[in-house]
């Protein structure tokens, strides 16, 4: 039996040496509050092509000021951003790596001076301020920001897209009950409260054909919150949308308490992959390649995301090739201490 994580996937005209990515993690390195890469994001990212990582997915990258995390979040809001990040993605793909980048909009979870938007005024918690409730005006004006992002990500070179509609950040917060109590076409039923994220991803589709995935929060751990049985409907809307990967997260819609374990949301991941029929991503606690392996072959995901294993080791995917026993290349330069 071959090994499965070291196997090229091909999604559209983009091919993948093998099935592991980078996950998109903030790095709040804009140390001027101006959106642009620097020297730490070359570094970062280039490294863990260096280290073989078949695709490097750079961190949520704001797609209007007011949509930044923090003020230090990388930005593609303006056209000034597209060499910055065209260098970075030429850096990366010339190391044999892919480059995708995730476009997102924090919402009411921004820390940012000034106003911050949501679908309704609900605040994340009792620390953070109340958001703006969006007018009408506004979430087409975010929409079309998504696709402006979108054709930025594309002059600057990226392979992959991903919209980010986890972790409590705009999209999630439109299509959760728990954040969106809109009376309007935005609020109310499961399809008007996915209106927001279809209506981006058409316009996303405008100016871009390449690969698109979705990351989502498959689980909000509350009563009333969505759960993966709410998702597999939003999965294949998704779909029917073109949609190429779905990346599988949970949690961040509202303050929970998780019960972590290694690979807690595999099953999430492999549910909504059997019920829709359509290709994922699983990520969060997978530390070792025999369980990255495990997942592969049992059919769990397609594709297996890594954070912080990737944080803690540059050169992971050399470390699980030792442990699945698997001879992988290596980099010219390197050579003499591979093995």
């Amino acid at each position: 039996m071959s090994i499965k994580l070291f196997t090229p996937y091909q999604i559209k005209n983009v091919r993948l040496k093998n099935r592991i990515v980078m996950s998109p993690m903030c790095m709040y390195s804009c140390e001027q509050q101006d959106g642009m890469v620097n020297d730490w994001h070359d570094i970062h990212y280039t490294s863990r092509a260096v280290g073989q990582v078949g695709l490097i997915m750079v961190e949520a990258t704001a797609i209007v000021p007011e949509g930044r995390i923090s003020a230090q979040d990388l930005g593609i809001w303006s056209d000034e951003h597209i060499a910055g990040l065209k260098s970075l993605t030429s850096k990366i793909k010339k190391h044999g790596a892919a480059c995708g980048v995730q476009l997102a909009h924090a919402g009411r979870k921004a820390v940012l001076d000034g106003d911050i938007l949501a679908p309704s005024a609900i605040p994340f918690n009792t620390e953070m301020k109340t958001p703006k409730e969006m007018t009408k005006v506004e979430i087409k004006t975010t929409i079309k920001a998504f696709a402006q992002a979108a054709a930025r990500a594309k002059k600057a070179g990226f392979d992959v897209i991903e919209l980010h509609a986890a972790h409590g950040y705009l999209i999630n917060e439109f299509l959760s009950p728990l954040a969106n109590q809109r009376k309007d076409e935005y609020g109310g039923s499961a399809e008007n409260r996915y209106r927001f994220l279809r209506e981006t991803i058409d316009s996303v589709r405008q100016v871009w054909s390449g690969p698109l995935f979705v990351r989502i929060s498959a689980n909000e751990y509350q009563p009333n919150g969505l759960h993966p049985e709410d998702y597999i409907q939003i999965c294949q809307w998704m779909k029917e949308q073109a949609v190429d990967l779905i990346d599988v997260s949970s949690g961040g819609v509202i303050p929970a308490t998780l019960h972590l374990y290694p690979g807690y949301q595999v099953p999430y991941s492999e549910q909504i992959r059997k019920a829709v029929e359509i290709p994922t991503g699983a990520v969060g606690l997978i530390t070792t390649g025999v369980q990255a392996e495990e997942i592969l072959q049992n059919e769990r995901a397609d594709l297996i995301f890594l954070g912080r294993a990737l944080l803690r080791d540059t050169y992971w995917v050399r470390t699980a090739a030792l442990e699945l026993k698997h001879e992988l290349e290596a980099p010219t330069q390197y050579e003499r201490g591979w093995r």
